[in-house]
């Protein structure tokens, strides 16, 4: 073997190390900023949660009018997603761009809050915050508590699209709910489809006020979802 030939191997080795190296720490890089970001999302949401005024109210504040809660700012935590049975809990966030989804799912601006009538939209990144949705099945119970109440959904089903397919994201006259992530899950680079769980809105099962809840989420000013003829806007 010549020189220049052992020479050249010596590079592909140093140049696949290198690689490999960028690639762990990008993905270490990922896995911390979802971690930092939910913890950050928590303490925010038990702020908008401890700030629930109580339920006992007194007789000069029964006939009050509760106002409604502002908009929220992209980032903001807006909401605790829980899936029973699945074990799992994260926290959702205002915004779908790349810094949003870095901290948490995030709810897409302009579509409903949760509980609000119409499609309610979540996106999130495969291999962190929603890897969890390789394992969701029709029927599943999806929770999302936010700061105006608790709503139960339940999976309708699942199905894998294309970027271009986005029916999910139009608007809907009864609650519904769709989680869209990227797919296949386990997948190197930009994955090239899209999987997207959709659920409908159920009764609360704990409270049974559901329809006052509806009624006053009916009364907030609700942005008006742009068309998006444009694919997923999901980075990966």
């Amino acid at each position: 073997m010549t020189a220049s030939r052992r020479q050249s191997r010596r590079f592909v080795s140093y140049g696949l190390i290198a690689g490999g190296l960028a690639l762990f720490f990008l993905g270490a890089r990922d896995l911390l900023e979802s971690q930092t970001g939910q913890t950050q999302a928590q303490r925010e949401f038990d702020k908008i949660e401890s700030a629930k005024p109580s339920p006992f109210r007194s007789g000069s504040q029964a006939g009050t009018r509760q106002m409604p809660q502002p908009m929220p700012q992209l980032g903001d935590a807006v909401a605790k997603l829980i899936i029973p049975r699945l074990d799992a809990e994260l926290y959702v966030v205002e915004g779908d761009g790349a810094g949003e989804l870095r901290r948490g799912p995030g709810h897409m601006a302009g579509t409903p809050m949760p509980g609000q009538d119409g499609n309610c939209i979540i996106a999130g990144h495969r291999d962190t915050h929603f890897r969890v949705l390789k394992d969701i099945r029709k029927g599943d119970a999806i929770v999302l508590q936010t700061g105006d109440g608790r709503y139960i959904y339940r999976v309708s089903g699942t199905q894998v699209v294309l970027p271009s397919n986005t029916a999910s994201l139009k608007p809907t006259r009864d609650a519904e709910l769709h989680l869209i992530t990227c797919y296949p899950f386990y997948y190197l680079g930009s994955a090239p489809e899209r999987f997207v769980v959709q659920a409908r809105l159920q009764e609360d099962s704990q409270s049974g006020d559901m329809q006052a809840r509806r009624l006053a989420s009916k009364q907030r000013r609700v942005r008006v979802l742009p068309s998006r003829d444009a694919q997923y806007s999901l980075p990966r």
